[in-house]
């Protein structure tokens, strides 16, 4: 296997021995381990964004990156090693599930893969689910930050104005015309708005390489621009730095994003196109 992604048959029909995390959530709900409660790819082990892919929000944002002890400590309870492979997923669009690719991947595992399509994916090739929780071993997973790429706030100027500072979030919230989430409406002054949905299918599924490439070119993206992406609270945006990298982008992440911006009233909004 290569890439970022793995395909629902793929999944099936793997041989190797892998640890397989279930990461279905939504903002503002319902909440995913009723879900994962209610059926889940048999043997996958639900993993909490809020509680265990986060820390407690504040001045960090309301999604700020775990510690590496935190981190550490729930994929040993998820039963992650170092020298196992990991497929995450979640209910179709992998913007749940990218957020876990992301932190293992800045965490240093070195083998994530994303269930392309989520469990929707899963369930329509006619593979089985199963109500019950596996027993988990505990695993030997180390955290070591430094993975991926982060963005820092005070970074965050210099990166609109010499590269690509990449909006995930939906055009209405973008422009400041609605802000449902956060306190402060609008975008951090130089960003480029290209909301996570145009990076996927109706069926969730992620669009071709060639066509996520076509996508970012059209939006001045290349290979020679410095580029990080960021959205309400660096959740969403770990699904555009994945998509940048399906198509051959390397892309920073700002964990903080947005609902860390809007803490220092000194930081500068922008509204409209």
């Amino acid at each position: 296997m290569t890439g970022p992604l793995i395909s629902a048959r793929a999944l099936a029909e793997c041989s190797t021995d892998l640890t397989l995390l279930d990461i279905r959530w939504s903002l503002g709900g319902p909440p995913g381990r009723d879900e994962y409660d209610q059926g889940h790819i048999p043997g996958a082990i639900f993993v909490d964004l809020e509680t265990e892919l986060a820390a407690p929000p504040g001045s960090g944002g309301r999604h700020p990156l775990p510690s590496e002890a935190a981190f550490q400590a729930a994929m040993r309870r998820a039963g992650v090693n170092n020298d196992r492979l990991v497929v995450v997923y979640d209910a179709a669009t992998s913007m749940a599930a990218a957020r876990a690719w992301w932190l293992l991947r800045y965490f240093g595992h070195p083998e994530v893969r994303v269930l392309d399509g989520g469990l929707a994916a899963w369930s329509a090739a006619g593979y089985p689910l199963s109500i019950d929780t596996p027993a988990v071993e505990r695993g030997d997973f180390v955290a070591r930050a430094g993975g991926m790429p982060v963005l820092h706030a005070g970074e965050v100027p210099s990166i609109a104005a010499r590269g690509a500072l990449i909006d995930a979030r939906a055009p209405e919230r973008f422009r400041g015309e609605a802000e449902l989430v956060d306190r402060v409406a609008g975008h951090i002054p130089g960003a480029r708005n290209l909301p996570a949905t145009g990076f996927v299918e109706p069926s969730g599924r992620f669009r071709d390489s060639a066509a996520l490439r076509r996508y970012f070119e059209g939006a001045g993206i290349t290979t020679e621009v410095e580029v990080a992406a960021y959205c309400g609270s660096g959740v969403t945006a770990a699904h555009e730095v994945l998509a940048l990298e399906l198509a051959g982008f390397g892309a920073a992440l700002y964990p903080g994003s947005w609902s860390e911006w809007i803490c220092d009233p000194r930081r500068p909004v922008a509204r409209g196109s």
